[in-house]
């Protein structure tokens, strides 16, 4: 039976009506995205029809989930919220704090050694407020979702970007910063400007070695990094239905890679096959009643381009398996290029380590596949050139790949499996030699491969594919391998071809697990106390930030102008400082270490203008804020890309930075520095970029003017005296106005709990 399935019948209830009204207000055929927007409306039943991307609309989400990284500064702040319980159903998953090094037994118990103080916060504060709690090896956050809470028609946010994986079951899931769980952990609405649609036709058939993982690295080739901003992503087509539930969640896992809001699929008998077999017969057949308006209509997938903001098409028959990489997912090669693109560019030909599983590939039937390969390996008596890892996605598939003799036959290739956790697709690798920095390349079937991502190494050069062919490629150790038409020599000195892999789309005796590893919160936890000591390293106690004082910032000074790519992992690396999740001033040290300072191209290493001299950028910082001088970033385009951490966003300001101007933002890190009370502008004209100097001091001359659509005019004095007007654009509207005003989007929810319970 399936988790909170009272409240998966009440959102199917409500459904109908509140589709039908829409689909009247709207005047034409809705699609799926739209359905379960507006049946997600916090005002209930729509009474007018909304814009696409130009709309703010406020929603009530179904459910909350969150790592234990991200879940400690979120669960700090609901604590400072004031509130008894959450509102909505939530869980907190402990999945990152688990390092990767040595195998899954010793891992997970030093991990446990290493975290216990968070884990023993993260599962106390769940108890007290009425939190589902996963434990450290219950699993990666999104496969544990998806085998437990997606369901189809359903709206969920994750404080995780790859929550979009649910959308595998029909969902629209949306990353979101700690923040916006809050928000919705306490009761409140959540504001989304209303998404453009970006539909994708799928035709054709996956057949041999292309898998549900070519889709969308085929997609990000098309829509690059940036291409879905402010857009889900919906897949519909003959195409769509052939592919496994599991197929889909990869898919919508990785559309964080083009930085679409989210990504879905309609429902279709994939999803009802993958809810029996995960124990929720009885919302497969709740879904099985609203499946007309658990998918588009008719008309919608008929005249596609009637219907979405724009269109691409898949003829699946002729997708070639990819290979995208290296430090960006959107760099997609076709296999049998590959070759010629490594030699053109210089790339390392030979593979180190080959790495499946992770929350975008770790499903039953991406093992099974590559599982296929491995087998054929010890057959042909194929000997792997690289090493070779395993990450299962939940306790509850790697028990059942066990018992089917999966990592038996991984074992025979001499394959290590790791805990199931996030490992070093975060970068919780202790790789070893890492530290010498050479220059390498590795292949794996994760989402994100930017530089340093996986093993803290900026000349690891990692390729992004599908588990069968980063396990044909392990077994090759040459990039350049293409296993549709390549020949290996085996140890006797004979040549053999690796056939087509092969697997099965659900375990043919059914999942099996002895402890998934789900803690129940207390019903009433009023007397669970939640201890946070003073002297803590990991965790500290959050204070409010300071509300704006109501005059213009003058004489903000220069933090640093970034050059070119300037991720979340630039801005709060994660690896080693996952450790700091939970206590702001510790992790602020980590604040843009890695961004590019434009004037010497170098990282971490910016000009104090106080002092005249280069130091640290965090350093620096607190030497300003010391001062009670105020700063300013600069960015590039789609700066904030990749992860959902809020703390990109509050370690900024927690050091003085007052405003982040930049030529474009991506969406989930300009809603964080909203929520903390941060200035995130654009360039009125991108040029202006270049017009910023090293010295440079910002007055922001007419911010008591604030308004939604009015631009803020910047004077920007130079070091020699003379000075620059730069017109920035916004675009807060007035309850964002509000969140800038008190500080932060919490101090406005604390006040309004003060004043409840007064």
């Amino acid at each position: 039976m399936a988790f909170d399935i009272d409240m998966i019948k009440k959102v199917y209830a409500n459904m109908a009506e509140r589709v039908d009204k829409a689909r009247e207000l709207v005047g034409r055929p809705l699609t799926l995205s739209e359905k379960i927007l507006y049946s997600h409306l916090w005002d209930g039943t729509p009474s007018q029809a909304f814009t696409r991307g130009k709309d703010y609309v406020d929603f009530a989400p179904d459910r909350v989930a969150c790592q234990d990284a991200t879940a400690q500064m979120a669960l700090l702040q609901f604590m400072h919220a004031g509130k008894p319980k959450v509102a909505v159903p939530t869980t907190v998953h402990c999945d990152h704090l688990i390092q990767a090094k040595v195998g899954a037994d010793k891992d997970l118990k030093r991990a446990k050694e290493q975290s216990n103080e968070v884990f023993d916060f993260l599962s106390s504060v769940s108890n007290k407020y009425g939190i589902g709690f996963w434990k450290p090896g219950a699993g990666i956050i999104h496969q544990v979702v998806l085998e437990n809470y997606a369901f189809p028609g359903g709206m969920m946010i994750g404080t995780d970007s790859h929550t979009v994986n649910a959308g595998g079951l029909g969902m629209l899931a949306i990353g979101v910063g700690g923040a916006d769980a809050v928000d919705v952990m306490s009761g409140m609405a959540w504001e989304l400007k209303f998404p453009k649609l970006i539909g994708v036709k799928l035709t054709g058939k996956l057949s041999g070695w292309t898998a549900p993982k070519d889709v969308i690295l085929k997609v990000a080739g098309i829509l690059t990094v940036k291409g879905g901003t402010g857009a889900i992503v919906e897949y519909f087509g003959e195409g769509a239905e052939a592919m496994s539930c599991t197929g889909k969640g990869t898919i919508c896992n990785m559309g964080a890679e083009v930085g679409a809001t989210t990504s879905t699929f309609g429902y279709d008998d994939s999803m009802d096959r993958y809810l029996r077999a995960t124990n929720r017969a009885d919302v497969a057949d709740e879904a099985a009643k609203m499946a007309d308006y658990l998918t588009a209509d008719k008309e919608v997938y008929a005249n596609p381009e009637t219907y979405f903001d724009q269109v691409i098409e898949i003829n699946l028959s002729e997708l070639e398996p990819h290979l995208n990489g290296p430090f960006t997912p959107d760099l997609a090669t076709p296999i049998s290029k590959m070759r010629e693109e490594a030699e053109k560019n210089d790339w390392p030909l030979n593979i180190q380590v080959g790495l499946i599983g992770s929350c975008t590939n770790s499903s039953y039937e991406d093992i099974s596949r590559s599982v296929s390969i491995a087998k054929q390996a010890d057959e042909k008596k194929l000997k792997p050139k690289a090493k070779f890892t395993i990450t299962p996605g939940s306790e509850q598939v790697r028990y059942t790949i066990e018992r089917d003799g999966f990592i038996d036959t991984f074992d025979k290739i001499g394959a290590t499996v790791f805990a199931n956790a996030c490992g070093p697709c975060i970068g919780m690798w202790d790789r070893e030699g890492s530290e010498k920095q050479e220059r390498n390349t590795i292949v794996h079937s994760f989402n994100r491969n930017f530089s340093k991502r996986a093993d803290g190494n900026p000349n690891t050069l990692a390729f992004v594919g599908s588990p069968e062919l980063v396990t044909a490629l392990a077994i090759a150790g040459d990039l350049g391998f293409n296993p549709m038409t390549d020949k290996l020599i085996n140890e006797n000195g004979e040549e053999v071809m690796l056939d087509e892999p092969s697997g099965w789309e659900l375990p043919e005796k059914g999942f099996a697990v002895e402890d998934a590893g789900y803690q129940a919160p207390a019903k009433d936890g009023s007397d669970v106390e939640v201890v946070v000591k003073e002297d803590s390293e990991r965790l500290q106690l959050l204070a409010p930030f300071q509300p704006w004082d109501g005059e213009n910032i003058m004489g903000a000074k220069l933090l640093i102008k970034a050059f070119g790519k300037c991720t979340t992992d630039h801005i709060s690396m994660a690896g080693p400082w996952l450790r700091f999740r939970g206590h702001l001033d510790n992790i602020s040290n980590n604040m843009l270490i890695g961004g590019v300072n434009a004037y010497n191209m170098e990282t971490n290493k910016v000009k104090n203008q106080l002092t005249g001299e280069y130091g640290e950028v965090p350093a620096v910082a607190r030497e300003y804020k010391a001062a009670g001088v105020p700063s300013i970033v600069v960015g590039d385009h789609n700066y904030g890309e990749g992860s959902s951490r809020e703390h990109a966003a509050m370690e900024p300001r927690h050091l003085g930075v007052r405003v982040v101007l930049v030529k474009s933002f991506a969406r989930i890190h300009e809603t964080n520095l909203k929520k903390q009370g941060m200035l995130a502008l654009t360039f009125a004209n991108e040029a202006d970029y270049d017009k910023i100097q090293e010295n440079d001091t910002f007055n922001f001359i007419d911010l008591e003017e604030f308004a939604p659509d009015r631009q803020i005019t910047i004077e920007v004095i130079h070091d020699d005296g003379s000075k620059d007007t730069v017109l920035a654009n916004h675009s807060y509207n007035d309850g964002q106005i509000a969140w800038f005003k008190a500080g932060s989007a919490l101090n406005l929810i604390a006040a309004a709990s003060r004043k409840e319970n007064a």
